[in-house]
């Protein structure tokens, strides 16, 4: 069984029913949404889509097209793109932590053994915000990292006027994150990932 159907929430999503030709034959068409994991080359989607989303509100990318590389190079399992009809709309990138609270060193690296996941940026394409596409997203994303053994939490770091949001996708404030960007601070959010064994049994993963 692969891990993608062994992921029943990473399954194509068929909004709509295929397309027929006049002769009532179906013709192949892409799924009209579909969730997977990212691979380097959707890195330069990946970075069209976080360039336009944070370079006009905060001056700069959580993570720039060599980093976004680096870390679908290091561990694609911790990211997680929605397409509709091929085309990337909303994305997550993550790697593994090992300390309690997130660092400067957390902006750059992976940590093999880690069982925290940080989630380095959530993104959603400007033609489609407004939709609960990014609220939908962080949902499956969770449930995915239910199913990761090595995952017990996740953790974020986010500007005050994102902190609502995040509490709405069941993320709770840390407090201030000792992580500075620039003149820029940040509150530091986490969300357990419970009941591993439960989950899996429960949850077809």
């Amino acid at each position: 069984m692969s891990a993608l159907s062994a992921l029943p929430f990473l399954k194509p999503v068929h909004l709509r029913s295929p397309r027929s030709s006049p002769g009532g034959q179906r013709r192949h068409t892409l799924p009209a949404s579909e969730f997977r994991c990212l691979s380097p080359e959707d890195a330069v989607s990946v970075f069209e889509i976080e360039r336009e989303a944070f370079i006009s509100v905060s001056g700069d990318c959580p993570l720039h097209l060599d980093e976004i590389r680096h870390f679908l190079n290091l561990c694609p399992e911790l990211s997680l793109g929605w397409f509709e009809e091929g085309r990337l709309v909303a994305f997550i990138i993550g790697s593994l932590w090992d300390q309690e609270r997130l660092s400067r060193a957390a902006l750059t690296l992976h940590k093999p053994q880690g069982s925290a996941v940080h989630i380095h940026v959530l993104a959603v394409h400007r033609t489609v915000r407004q939709q609960g596409k990014g609220s939908i997203l962080m949902w499956r994303y969770l449930q995915y990292l239910r199913c990761l053994p090595f995952a017990r939490r996740a953790l974020l770091m986010c500007e005050d006027f994102l902190v609502p949001f995040y509490q709405k996708c069941g993320f709770e404030a840390l407090g201030p994150c000792e992580v500075m960007v620039g003149d820029l601070a940040f509150v530091e959010m986490q969300h357990p990932v419970r009941g591993h064994a439960f989950m899996r049994r429960n949850s077809g993963c």
